[in-house]
């Protein structure tokens, strides 16, 4: 239930908490973009298999969601600054042994310390850490936070082309490591305090049974649907972002210009993404997810069908447009529909499924191009994932809205 203006606990403070975290979560996503910059260097390694780099991506999004959730709980114990610390500290170490080589090294370095402990102990941390700074507006603070990764995006890939074309992807990492290392401590030292919503003990909650259904469904089935919608929406995000470079480079483009598409792809995400957090803030989680899926299927289709340069930048930044506001949405819906005492575990499940949508769609994407030689059957496998999504979510936001008109 919201708080009265005069009750509310948002202040500037949340809002400069909220700004550090944008911030920090840009810097630790920037690490995952190396990877999809040099895919095609770091294919020619291994024979031109450009699965193996793609695996390397695809672990670092599957460790990130997996670990979220026991360094979700961590956090609760030992305070978000310090999981925030260490992350950072495992991203850098996971880079160092990322630069040995492919395929193990690169693929342990991405999965268990880039992933797993490192972006694990920042990314869903922080999404609880923050929603509980905010009760007004949360959709919109979501949006800003998890806005990081996109501006990881928009801003790291034209970087990190010129600094693999001069100096090879092993130092681009290596000084990467240095940087995300020194950005991110002293933001989280500075910033990260104890938040101001209380949070009550799980078995308070409901305890007369009112809880014990959301939208007149048990409530574990609909948190399976939702975790279910995630996977399905995530795999044909995953796609262009992880192969566009790539993807350029085949249809005779230069790097640069792919790496230029990827940024605007994800800076148009990043500024879109302030858009759908109003939005959400206004019409609930879930209908936001129906709305940004719709987009997206349509832009996911709009690359098979487009060939030339001006083209490709135009559907990228309409993909970008589509897909931006889906993850805060569902952490939105999750704070709407079920109690504050469940954060600390739904938020970094449902994010560990995204994350296991976002893995599948980039792996399997780079499997279907080794197979195949082309791209079309990945993104058309993309499309059918994501039609998928819409009935998931578009029965949810029925049931919302018949429980509604009926209250």
């Amino acid at each position: 239930m919201l708080q009265s203006p005069s009750s509310s606990i948002e202040t500037r403070a949340s809002w400069a908490v909220a700004s550090a975290a944008l911030f920090i979560i840009g810097m630790s996503f920037g690490a995952a973009w190396i990877t999809a910059v040099a895919l095609k260097d770091i294919a020619n390694e291994v024979g031109g298999v450009r699965s193996i780099p793609a695996l390397a991506s695809a672990l670092a999004w599957l460790g990130s969601g997996t670990g979220g959730i026991l360094m979700g709980r961590i956090a609760d114990r030992v305070g978000t600054r310090w999981t925030v610390i260490f992350g950072s500290l495992m991203i850098g170490l996971g880079l160092a042994i990322s630069t040995i080589g492919p395929p193990w090294p690169l693929w342990i370095g991405h999965g268990l310390f880039i992933g797993l402990v490192g972006i694990g102990g920042i990314n869903a941390p922080l999404y609880i850490y923050v929603s509980r700074w905010f009760d007004r507006r949360r959709g919109s603070a979501l949006a800003l936070i998890s806005s990081g990764s996109y501006l990881a995006g928009a801003l790291w890939p034209p970087v990190f082309e010129r600094a693999i074309a001069g100096f090879g992807w092993r130092q681009t990492m290596l000084w990467y490591a240095v940087a995300e290392i020194v950005v991110i401590v002293p933001l989280a030292l500075i910033y990260f305090r104890h938040p101001p919503e209380v949070t009550h003990p799980a078995a308070a909650s409901g305890a007369d049974g009112s809880q014990a259904r959301v939208l007149g469904w048990p409530r574990n089935v609909v948190f399976a649907m939702m975790c279910a919608a995630a996977v399905l929406c995530c795999i044909p995000m995953a796609m262009p972002q992880g192969h566009l470079v790539a993807f350029c480079s085949d249809l005779g483009m230069s790097r640069s210009v792919g790496a230029l598409m990827l940024s605007v792809l994800l800076g148009t995400a990043f500024l879109s993404r302030q858009v759908w957090g109003v939005i959400s803030d206004r019409i609930g989680g879930l209908a936001t997810v129906l709305i940004g899926s719709a987009l997206q299927v349509s832009a996911m289709t709009a690359f098979l069908v487009t060939q030339d340069t001006v083209g490709l930048f135009t559907v990228a930044a309409a993909f970008g447009l589509g897909f931006s506001g889906i993850i805060p949405a569902y952490v939105l819906a999750v704070r709407e529909l079920f109690p504050a005492s469940e954060a600390s575990w739904r938020i970094p499940t449902l994010l560990l499924f995204s994350g296991l949508g976002m893995a599948t769609g980039g792996w399997f994407a780079g499997l279907l191009y080794d197979h195949f030689g082309y791209y079309a059957p990945a993104f058309a496998a993309g499309i059918g994932a994501n039609i998928l999504n819409l009935l998931v979510v578009g029965m949810l936001v029925g049931r919302q809205r018949y429980r509604a008109a009926w209250a």
